[in-house]
This record gives C-alpha cells, structure tokens and sequence, in this order.
C-alpha cells in the first residue's frame, strides 16, 4: 500500500541506508567468530565485497590484491583496459583533467575500439595472480566478450546495464536472450544487473544466472537519477529483491544470492545491506580511495563515456590508505571508511548474527534521526559522523 500523491496517483514509501538502522538483540558472540563468507555460483568468497567494474576502481593488479584478501574486483571490459595497451597515460590524463572538461575527456578517450585480445590477456593475467577472474560488460557486447572471458579462464562474468530485463524490446539491434546465454553459451558464473523491482528480479534469476545485482543510480559517480529520474533507494530495492530471491527458492529449492550494488560509503552502510537481505555488496567509492586504485583518487562512473547520454561524472574521492587498511583496518580515520570488515563482524556481533543469513533476519527500524541524534559536536566540528 502507499499513499496518494494526487488525484488517483498513489506512490510506495522506499527507504534509503540513512533512514534505517539495526536493532541490537538478546545475543551477542565475539567478532572473531563470526562467518562472513559468501557463496556465488560455485565460488565461495572469504569475505563478501566486491570491488565495482568501474575503470577508477579496477585494473588487473587491483583485482589480484582483492582476490587474494577473500574478495572479488570485477574488471569492465567496456573500458580504458580493453581499449589500451597501457592505459596508464590515459588514466592519468582523466585524473589531471579540469572537472568541467572531464567527461569530454573520458568520452574522446572512449572512442578508441575495443581490443578483443585484450580481454583475453587481461583475464590470464588476473588467473596468473592466484585468484578467481570476474569481468564486466553491457548486454550488447555480452554474447561477444563472453566466450573470449570464459575460454581466456574467467570465473565470473557480469552483465551489467542501467537497468536489465529478461523482456528487452528493440527492432534497430539484436536483443540478448539471457536464459540461452545463462544456460548454454556460459559455463561459468553470470552475474545479471542491474535491477530494483520483484517481478523483474524473479524472472532474472530464472535465467540460471549465479546472482543479481541490485541498484539503480545510488553510486557516488553515477548520474541517472538525475538524467533520467529513475531509481528506488538501496534498502527498499534489497528488501524487494530478497523476497523474490526467497520466494524463487522455495519454488526451485535454487539461492540466486542477491548483491547491492552502490551507494553504501561507510561500514554502517555495508551493515544495512546486509539487514535488508543482501548476500554480497559491490562497492566502488570505498575502494576508489585506495592506494592500488588505477584512478589515482578519482572514480567516474560506467556511463560517463556515453557518447550521447552521459549518466555518470568524475569525482574527486581522495587516497586515504591500503586497500588491507580499508578492508581490514587498522583504520586511521574516524568517520566508517576504513575496516570495513571490521565493521560488518562487529556490527554481526553486536546484533547475534552468525552468519550472513542471520543478519539477513535482523530487526529494523524506521529511523531518519539516527545519525543525528546526540551528533551535536561533531556536525559542529565536522569530524565523525559529522563531515
């Protein structure tokens, strides 16, 4: 039920990460012993963050450092790395680039053809390092990049747009059939997003894809819900697709894990995804402040070299430490954005989840005040919770 915003118009109430927060129970258990691990198609990761395929966030060294601390860096193949030999002169073009010629820059640096061997070499250079490759394309390039990936020895392939149906309608192009792609091109584990919506998700996990991606527009570069008005906040649409991830279960007996992708920026955020029911969370800001990060303190989003419609910009985020600092601590700054890990076992602690799905079970509240409350000082301050 919702409510009526006019005549005859009625609109659902949604939520976002700032109007929620976790109620602690009648359990607590030590940090140290709590399980965190996630599993994705036939991969079980250590821990349950994945790096964004965003070309600020992800080159090949990023993602061998990722998989070697337990998690997934999701390499575009829409990007500078496929495009260039050594993109390391590009990237550092877009990174010295005035802020209002930014995105002229990175659509001129785009128009380079994407180089098909390069993919190939990318995703061997990624198994070389020891650790589970995963890369990203649009769906129009997907029937084409995804067999190169998979011979090439890639475990993931995400198939990402700004939003993705199962019933996608076009006369000027040929259509993906995601249920032949799921089941029969790939062999390995196809992650489809992004969605916000039940029924869409539903009919997304009976492609046979290893897991959905939820989030539309939340990112810290991303631009389409002010370019195109669209998009549903991050609890909402978690909880959303978590029912349909429930409800799929019980007609299949099959765990499509569902991912929320975007706009968490701090361990609280991170926490509150998983509340809502997430199984894995795709981050790119976070781990665009990272010293291994090609962007170099700079993060643009995958639509920001649209030739047409930009949905996307560059931001300045900053390098504030190690990627081992922000995953794992010790954290140096005060305000959630470092020790991410930390943060989700203890916040696991602090409300008696064991695991992932027990989390998944903990109580909610409504409460927009939340990191208000009591923050005087530091709002006053700017420090904290109040930068």
């Amino acid at each position: 039920m919702g409510i009526f915003i006019g005549r005859d118009r009625e609109a659902r109430r949604a939520y976002g990460f700032d109007e929620i927060a976790l109620v602690p129970g009648s359990l607590t258990i030590n940090p140290a012993e709590v399980d965190i691990t996630t599993k994705i198609g036939n991969v079980t990761l250590k821990i349950p963050f994945i790096a964004s395929a965003m070309d600020g966030v992800v080159d090949v060294n990023f993602a061998i450092a990722m998989g070697k601390m337990g998690g997934v860096g999701v390499l575009n193949l829409d990007g500078v790395q496929t495009r260039y030999e050594d993109p390391s002169e590009i990237l550092s073009q877009i990174q010295n680039a005035d802020p209002e010629k930014a995105t002229e820059l990175v659509q001129k640096m785009y128009r380079e053809p994407i180089k098909e061997k390069l993919i190939a070499k990318r995703v061997e250079q990624i198994k070389k390092g020891g650790v589970h490759p995963a890369v990203s394309c649009i769906p129009q390039n997907a029937e084409k990049f995804g067999p190169i990936a998979q011979e090439a020895g890639a475990s993931f392939f995400f198939v990402q747009a700004t939003v993705i149906t199962v019933n996608h309608q076009a006369t000027m192009y040929k259509t993906v059939d995601l249920h032949k792609f799921c089941k029969k091109t790939m062999k390995i584990n196809v992650v489809l997003g992004n969605t916000v919506q039940y029924d869409a998700a539903l009919e997304l996990m009976d492609t046979g894809c290893a897991g959905i991606l939820v989030g539309v527009g939340p990112g810290a570069a991303c631009t389409s819900r002010g370019v195109l008005g669209i998009g549903v906040p991050q609890v909402t649409s978690t909880v959303d697709c978590a029912a349909a991830r429930e409800f799929y279960f019980k007609q299949t007996g099959r765990h499509v894990p569902i991912i929320t992708d975007g706009g968490m920026s701090t361990g609280g955020d991170i926490c509150k995804a998983f509340a809502a029911g997430a199984d894995a969370v795709m981050v790119g800001s976070a781990f665009a402040r990272a010293q291994e990060a090609p962007g170099g303190g700079f993060h643009w989003g995958m639509a920001t070299p649209h030739h047409n419609l930009p949905r996307g910009t560059r931001v300045r985020v900053g390098t504030t430490g190690s990627l081992e600092e922000i995953l794992n601590g010790p954290a140096r700054y005060d305000d959630g954005t470092q020790n991410l890990v930390g943060a989700l076992r203890t916040c696991m602690g602090s409300v008696g989840a064991a695991n992932i799905r027990n989390l998944q079970l903990t109580e909610l509240v409504i409460a927009p005040e939340i990191k208000n409350e009591g923050k005087l000082f530091q709002k006053a301050q700017k420090i904290g919770m109040g930068k």
